[in-house]
């Protein structure tokens, strides 16, 4: 499944098929489809990620994330807006800061590429079986 943060991407955890010469494995790793105004990323790179038609694509749930720390869904969505607002107004003005998600990684923009890091944590919580082929993909 994967999570549409409005106005920045689409989060979501896609099976990867790895051939080695000694066997074939099936890794889960988590990706970042950005989805921001172009206006935005003038002069900027991002890799171009495609997340596969049968992953569902969920809009991001408010009201759970009002349930983690006691406001109102409409405060959260009005803060997230804000939020992604502001991330894409720096970007406009050249301006590269790193924006968080906690215990998931960093979008960051290093000699004016945009992309999102996962931290090993995301990845190894994702992929139990085979994490370390996960984490070299990744």
């Amino acid at each position: 499944q994967g999570v549409l943060v409005p106005g920045l991407g689409t989060f979501a955890v896609v099976p990867e098929e790895i051939n080695s010469t000694e066997e074939v494995y099936v890794v889960r790793r988590p990706v970042f489809q950005l989805d921001m105004d172009v206006s935005c990323l003038q002069e900027l790179v991002f890799p171009t990620v495609m997340i596969p038609g049968d992953i569902v694509i969920m809009p991001l749930d408010y009201w759970w994330l009002s349930q983690t720390n006691s406001l109102p869904p409409d405060l959260v969505r009005g803060c997230v807006e804000e939020t992604i607002l502001l991330y894409s107004f720096q970007l406009r003005d050249r301006q590269h800061p790193a924006f968080a998600f906690e215990n998931i990684g960093i979008l960051s923009c290093q000699d004016n590429v945009l992309c999102m890091q996962f931290h090993c944590s995301c990845i190894a919580g994702l992929e139990s079986q085979d994490t370390w082929v996960a984490l070299l993909l990744t």
